[in-house]
């Protein structure tokens, strides 16, 4: 089956989604490619359309061994016409319980047909140099099997002459889904005064939870604790106050220090 562009889809706060979504597209290596990166809130309002002549890849963080609750509206909106999808989960090193099966279910109500599906690892949001868990994934062994993921992609498209021969995958998990996709409510982020209002966090919210204007306020309801204005403030001016977020991150740097590789399925 011949596809005439790849469709790039992913929700990356801090990068790691990304990374593996930029790997798997290598292996296939379309020639044409369309990226969306639904990172930030703007880029979730118009709803996404595609055909059968294309690839859609769609790659998300697991938020408590679920599809993170923000993005389920907009995946529901997709309106696909039998086209081919590979779904792509990164979780931190824990587990992903039914994060992928859930994602494979949203694609295949909006009109695609699911040809993969696959589980990597990313350096956990909670993640810091006194707590580490899984850091620096995705690495260079994680990325090759990325590539290696999305060459074996292109040989099952080519071994069929249709849509219509797309077989079932089979992934893992439970339905209904485990666990409860909506995070916390609180109040962890402190902000030292080596803060210069430089604006680079609020830009890079998913959810404009800081204010662009003054950086030390935050609202905690709409903030999903992906912790990128920490990792990602040039100053180093955010670290995690005591309290619920910080022993969670000890928590999993002491329960979760084995390595866990990704996994496929085609």
């Amino acid at each position: 089956m011949k596809i005439q562009s790849l469709k790039l889809v992913c929700f990356s706060p801090t990068g790691t989604t990304q990374a593996v979504i930029q790997e798997i597209a290598r292996g296939i290596n379309p020639g044409n490619e369309e990226w969306l990166d639904i990172t930030r809130p703007y880029a979730r309002i118009k709803p996404l359309k595609t055909s059968e002549n294309e690839l859609l890849i769609v790659g998300v963080p697991v938020y408590m061994g679920r599809v993170p609750a923000l993005l389920t509206e907009w995946l529901h909106a997709i309106k696909a016409q039998n086209t081919p999808a590979v779904c792509v989960v990164v979780y931190g090193n824990r587990v992903y319980d039914d994060a992928l099966l859930e994602l494979k279910d949203i694609l295949t109500n909006c009109g695609c047909k699911p040809i993969a599906g696959a589980a990597y690892i990313g350096e956990h949001s909670f993640s810091s140099e006194e707590t580490p868990t899984a850091k620096d994934r995705p690495d260079a062994s994680d990325l090759r099997h990325a590539e290696s993921f999305g060459r074996k992609i292109l040989e099952k498209l080519n071994t069929i002459s249709s849509v219509d021969q797309i077989s079932d995958v089979n992934i893992p998990g439970c339905q209904p889904y485990r666990g409860d996709s909506k995070l916390w409510i609180v109040d962890f982020i402190a902000v030292s005064d080596a803060c210069i209002q430089c604006g680079v966090c609020a830009e890079g919210c998913p959810v404009g939870a800081i204010d662009p204007e003054n950086s030390n306020v935050i609202d905690t309801k709409k903030c999903i604790t992906c912790c990128a204005c920490i990792k990602h403030c040039p100053q180093h001016a955010r670290t995690m106050k005591p309290g619920l977020v910080r022993d969670a991150s000890l928590r999993l740097s002491t329960l979760y220090k084995e390595r866990k590789e990704p996994e496929f399925f085609i």
